[in-house]
């Protein structure tokens, strides 16, 4: 199907409406863009800004406090009460002080730490608070104020109700740290302590008092209505702020769907990690409870230094998305109307121009029609009179194709030249494959020579075991001569097993296939293999995963592949190290792996491309064979063997093998 003919009036009005269209679009994009970060980054400066009020706000709490205990330690009865040890004198001072400063609880205390009388909990008094940081530095003359975490217990003694209203149940909260409790006991208070001293100056105990936060909101509420002065955005209040004792909620203005306090809720685990964790202050978007929040974090420490939990203020997003919709809306509308005025623009100017272009389309048609003698006039200097000069210039074009025939010829040349140069190349890489091919044959070569050598020594090496056999028998154990008849035997047993591994080498054996159970093999080698080499020290660890799965192959082959296997990584590892036998099947491939790694020095990169060439080794008594007859017995069983070695680490070979024999 052809496509509809666009006449060009309609491409002129499209060609200079198009990109006055992609300006005002990029534009748009642009500026929303730039707004949208904008906004972004003030809001969130803006609730950095809000933290460092709310610290303040927090912080004139726990001055207020000092100066109220200061302040109460000044009165000339207090030390008197003190040293004489009047309770009823203490009881009125303190009741009527904690009533009118409203603190939950406020207690006194001798020189010793020993407990006179708490305004909480009358009853409870006289026992000892020598030890507590708090005490025993008010006690040294030091006026402190600060956050404190208080047990359930010191809590139940500071007040009869304290322990009740500090306890919290925590809830599962979306995107928070695993919770380590389901409730949270202990309490976190304002306190401060001040010393009492006589009138020499003498410390005759101390004073300290406070307010617990667990669900005390006055403090949060404070900072929401001096830091976000209770602004709301559709019902919700924008801004708000919370106390953290660890990473639970212990008083907020942060409200559940239900609209109630989210007094329980969980820190997220991102915050908590940073805040608590790393003792940093966070500052980005956070999903707090219910909804998305400009949000800022910050520690708070005790008076010894040690985190206890956080301060929190937030702001709703939601205005600040419907700020950023209101400002895309706006910026469509100028897209529309720019869009539609560039449009009647456009048509008017295409106008005019298509109407040269219609009578230079007559002429054109007519030049089609055989005319030679046509030649166009313009009087315009634009685009349409370059076309006119164009129409005139192209019987010129005619004799410039045969220029471009010359050209294309010469390209042609070009590209054979290129194409010669690959075959060049592909020339060299056939060399290459041919020296391979040579290198093979002369390793096969190599294999052919092993193997008659090794047919050859057989038969002198029987007669020399059978004398040197002989020999042993006619000599007693305490012939001078016996040493050196028992090193004729050893070392006619060590040339027999080179024999073999040339043997090997060469694969001159016939392969007896039949099912294997490699598991099983495995655990015999790890059974035997201290006959070889010593385990002491050697922890053994095993981990099977073929299960049923049994592999066609050689046994006996497969067994001598694996036992050098394990014996060259324990022998890597002497004295001690982690040997590690691990075994997988892939049923989808087919296939089965065997991997055996130890923790000894590793084989150094250099060394790695020649492990498994012949007569190569690192060893004095070794004979270079192992490897490249493992490699040799894998490689007949259509399996391959690679190897990962680290300095230092340990090596890993992987024996990868069919199940099926091929």
């Amino acid at each position: 199907m052809s496509l509809p003919r666009l006449s060009i009036r309609l491409k002129l009005t499209i060609g200079s409406l198009l990109p006055l269209f992609i300006a005002i679009l990029f534009c748009s994009m642009v500026g929303i863009y730039l707004i949208d970060t904008r906004i972004n980054v003030l809001a969130q400066e803006k609730v950095r800004t809000d933290l460092n009020s709310a610290r303040e706000v927090y912080s004139n709490v726990v001055a207020h406090i000092r100066d109220v205990i200061r302040l109460s330690t000044n009165m000339p009865q207090a030390a008197e009460t003190v040293i004489a040890n009047d309770q009823a004198k203490i009881a009125s001072l303190l009741s009527s002080m904690k009533k009118i400063e409203q603190l939950d609880f406020l207690t006194m205390v001798d020189k010793r730490g020993r407990v006179l009388f708490r305004a909480g909990n009358p009853r409870a008094y006289c026992d000892q608070f020598e030890s507590d940081a708090l005490i025993h530095k008010a006690l040294q003359g030091e006026v402190i104020a600060g956050s404190l975490v208080f047990s359930a217990e010191r809590l139940q003694r500071e007040g009869e109700n304290l322990a009740r209203q500090a306890a919290i149940s925590v809830i599962p909260t979306k995107r928070a740290k695993a919770e380590v409790k389901k409730t949270e006991q202990d309490g976190m208070v304002m306190v401060a302590a001040a010393p009492i001293s006589d009138r020499n100056g003498k410390v005759v105990g101390a004073l300290y008092g406070g307010i617990l936060l667990n669900k005390n909101n006055a403090v949060v509420d404070r900072i929401k209505k001096i830091v976000f002065e209770d602004v709301t955005f559709d019902g919700k209040d924008v801004g708000s702020a919370t106390i953290f004792l660890g990473g639970t909620r212990i008083s907020t203005n942060v409200q559940n769907l239900d609209g109630t306090r989210a007094i329980g809720t969980r820190l997220s685990e991102e915050v908590y990690n940073r805040v608590i964790v790393r003792k940093e202050k966070w500052a980005d978007r956070a999903f707090v409870v219910t909804d998305w929040y400009f949000s800022a974090y910050e520690p708070i420490f005790d008076v010894s230094g040690a985190i206890i939990g956080s301060l929190y203020v937030g702001m709703l997003e939601q205005p600040h998305i419907a700020l950023k919709k209101k400002v895309s809306l706006l910026f469509g509308g100028v897209l529309l109307v720019g869009s539609l005025g560039g449009l009647l623009v456009s048509g008017y100017i295409g106008n005019l121009l298509s109407h040269p272009i219609r009578e230079l389309t007559e002429l054109v048609q007519r030049f089609s029609a055989g005319e030679r003698d046509l030649r166009i006039e313009t009087s315009s200097r634009d685009e349409i009179g370059e076309l006119a000069e164009e129409f005139n210039a192209m019987t010129v074009a005619l004799r410039q194709r045969e220029y471009a025939i010359m050209q294309l010829n010469r390209d042609l040349e070009a590209t054979v030249q290129s194409r010669t140069a690959e075959l060049e190349t592909k020339n060299i890489l056939l060399l290459k494959t041919q020296s391979e091919l040579v290198r093979a044959e002369k390793l096969a070569a190599v294999g052919e020579l092993a193997a008659g050598v090794a047919h050859e020594i057989n038969n002198p090496m029987a007669i020399i075991r059978g004398n040197s056999e002989i020999l042993l028998m006619d000599l007693g154990p305490e012939h001078p001569c016996r040493e050196e008849a028992e090193v004729i035997s050893r070392q006619v047993g060590r040339v027999e097993s080179i024999v073999g591994n040339l043997l090997s080498f060469a694969r001159q054996q016939r392969k007896r296939i039949k099912y294997v159970a490699l598991d099983r093999i495995l655990d015999e080698i790890l059974s035997q293999v201290n006959h070889h080499v010593p385990m002491v020290g050697i922890e053994v660890r095993r981990e099977y995963g073929l299960g049923t799965t049994e592999v066609e192959g050689d046994e006996n082959q497969l067994r001598q592949v694996f036992t050098n296997l394990i014996v060259n990584a324990v022998q890597a590892m002497v004295p001690i190290g982690i040997l590690t036998v691990r075994t997988d099947v892939d049923i989808s491939d087919e296939t089965c792996r065997v991997e055996i790694g130890d923790t000894g020095n590793g084989i150094p990169p250099e060394l790695l491309k020649d492990i498994f060439t012949p007569f190569f080794t690192t060893r004095e008594s070794g004979t270079g064979l192992g490897l490249s007859v493992s490699y040799g017995i894998v490689v007949d069983h259509g399996g391959m063997i690679t190897v990962r070695s680290e300095s230092g680490v340990g090596s890993h070979f992987v024996v990868t093998l069919p199940l099926k024999h091929k």
